[in-house]
């Protein structure tokens, strides 16, 4: 780990290997700014216009990565984290803690530990209720994507109704949902959604994936996010362990956790394991998906 001055913040650090490097903001936070293959493009998206901001009242929308608490609420989840964090260095990771939200009482962490050589990254997302009463929350892990590239979201697998009567999952639709909309490729085994830098209109959607991946392919890259599904657990957003949210400036790629009430003192967890990959092809159709990005999410995953 080494400080390094990044995007106009003085206090932000690197961790490295020989494959990839990640830059977190200690200024503000907790952020990751910038994870990509060493020297390579920045796989996250970055705001130019708020890049080395600091202080005020508004929640700013920086880019990277960052951690929420779920359902999302109107002003609860969009608590400011423009004031500085606390970066702690442990055996093999690091830690990076925010005070505890002034309006809610939460307090987050996100641990970050590097692969010594590989392209892969562990995240566990942590909750602290530090307030006065219990709270019913789920830690909610956003990943803020640069333009351009492809969505991939697994449904649940395709069984023929000679085998299956029942429902499999949900399907979880906003009011601004438009799946008419050409940036959405709808099949049988998976969702697509494209980012169109010259389409402004939102769109968003969420599913519950017990196989428990999302992708974004981009450039001939492709960056894995896998994480901990709790079985029978109650997902927010009417049963959401994945969603995926589209402006004309950046994708989201976002992971749940179950929800639960979280008792005054008591945290809660949720693990995300990160993976990038060179020389992949956007997929266009489950086909697609099926050949060149299923066997990475396996390889990811091992």
């Amino acid at each position: 780990m080494e400080k390094v001055h990044y995007g106009g913040w003085p206090n932000c650090y690197r961790l490295a290997n020989d494959t990839v490097e990640l830059i977190v903001t200690t200024d503000i936070g907790p952020r990751i700014i910038r994870f990509g293959f060493v020297g390579g493009q920045n796989e996250l998206k970055e705001y130019p216009e708020t890049l080395g901001q600091v202080g005020g009242d508004t929640w700013h929308l920086y880019g990277g990565h960052r951690l929420w608490h779920a359902p999302e609420h109107m002003p609860r989840s969009y608590s400011p984290d423009n004031t500085p964090i606390t970066i702690e260095q442990h055996d093999g990771f690091i830690r990076l803690i925010q005070p505890p939200e002034a309006s809610t009482g939460i307090q987050k962490e996100i641990d970050i530990r590097l692969d010594p050589t590989a392209a892969q990254v562990e995240l566990t997302h942590r909750l602290r209720n530090t307030g006065l009463w219990a709270v019913e929350l789920a830690p909610w892990a956003l990943s803020v994507m640069a333009q351009g590239g492809t969505a991939i979201l697994p449904l649940p697998p395709f069984k023929p109704h000679t085998e299956e009567v029942r429902p499999a999952a949900t399907l979880s639709l906003w009011n601004y949902t438009d799946l008419s909309d050409a940036r959405w490729t709808v099949g049988s085994r998976f969702l697509l959604l494209r980012q169109d830098p010259a389409r402004h209109e939102p769109q968003k959607i969420g599913v519950h994936a017990p196989d428990a991946w999302i992708a974004y392919a981009r450039n001939s890259h492709l960056f894995v996010k896998s994480f901990d599904y709790t079985p029978g657990g109650r997902y927010p957003d009417m049963g959401c362990t994945i969603e995926s949210f589209t402006d004309d400036g950046m994708l989201e790629i976002e992971t749940l956790a179950a929800l639960r009430v979280l008792e005054t003192g008591a945290e809660a967890e949720h693990r995300e394991r990160w993976s990038l990959f060179d020389g992949v092809v956007a997929p266009k159709n489950d086909a697609d998906v099926a050949r060149d990005i299923v066997p990475l999410v396996v390889q990811a995953r091992a």
